[in-house]
């Protein structure tokens, strides 16, 4: 299929962008990488009057250190991310889960902030945002505002973005030396959408759990325990708070299962990098 008929905007400042979407509300589109969104317009699904490519725009695919987090501009890819010489240690979380977006081929087109504004329940980097508790950064004609995670997703398929504002950049809190990070996903083939992914975050009294691709966006637990017997009971509780619903890939016992198994491996795993740390923290510190 092709796009319904359309008028471009490349624009080359976060001035012209800004008056586009100002001007057209709900009847633009922001194009950053368009990995979601070209397939979305050939299908039909999305018939904007106007979309605005913020491509072009000066020092929007910056990865920075800001203030104890990782921001990463509008137009940062997924690939660029990926490859980034300190993803490894400053995102050992994203490290991890990267490779399971999509395919090479994708990530090197598909952006990291536009992975959040598609908001897909079952996508890898917004389960690590909310993992995270991390932020976005959006702006508007009306000034700015930053969203945490859990109140930026709103739904399947849905932020808190009015139609004036563009996401500017998203902010991944870097790793802290005491804790342990781990992602794993159950898909049908490696690269396809998750019937279940997880990410644990394991300290010396807590551990923090985010499930997405059951619910209708990515949720997260914190237990402040490090009991694994508790925390069996407690992730039950979890998985039925979910409220999984069948369909056309699981059933909803199926996923319930999954959260189940999957979230216990997954904080195990968690937990064996953090007891590697505070060993290796250990053996570095002079005798």
């Amino acid at each position: 299929m092709k796009p319904a008929p359309f008028d471009l905007v490349v624009a080359e400042s976060w001035d012209e962008a800004l008056d586009a979407v100002s001007e057209m509300g709900e009847d633009a589109q922001v194009l950053a990488g368009g990995q979601s969104l070209v397939a979305m317009l050939n299908m039909r699904l999305a018939k904007p009057s106007v979309l605005v490519d913020i491509g072009r725009i000066p020092g929007a695919d910056i990865i920075e250190i800001d203030r104890g987090t990782v921001r990463i501009g509008a137009q940062v890819r997924q690939r660029s991310l990926e490859r980034h010489s300190d993803t490894p240690t400053n995102l050992p979380l994203l490290a991890e889960a990267l490779p399971h977006v999509g395919h090479v081929q994708t990530r090197s087109r598909g952006t990291v902030c536009g992975s959040l504004c598609h908001a897909d329940p079952s996508a890898e980097l917004p389960l690590c945002l909310v993992a995270l508790e991390g932020d976005v950064e959006l702006v508007s004609n009306r000034g700015k505002r930053t969203l945490s995670a859990e109140k930026f997703f709103t739904g399947l398929l849905s932020t808190a973005r009015s139609p004036d504002e563009i996401v500017r950049a998203a902010r991944y809190p870097m790793a802290k030396k005491e804790h342990g990070y781990a992602f794993s996903e159950i898909s049908e083939r490696h690269g396809d959408y998750a019937l279940v992914n997880c990410a644990a975050i394991a300290g010396s009294n807590f551990i923090r759990l985010a499930v997405g691709a059951v619910a209708d966006r990515p949720i997260a637990r914190t237990w402040q325990t490090t009991d694994l017997l508790d925390i069996e009971a407690e992730l039950n509780d979890f998985a039925w708070d979910l409220n999984a619903t069948d369909n056309h890939h699981a059933s909803a016992r199926y996923q319930r299962d999954a959260v189940r198994t999957l979230g216990v491996s997954t904080i195990k795993k968690s937990i064996a990098r953090f007891i590697e740390k505070q060993r290796g923290q250990c053996q570095s510190k002079p005798a």
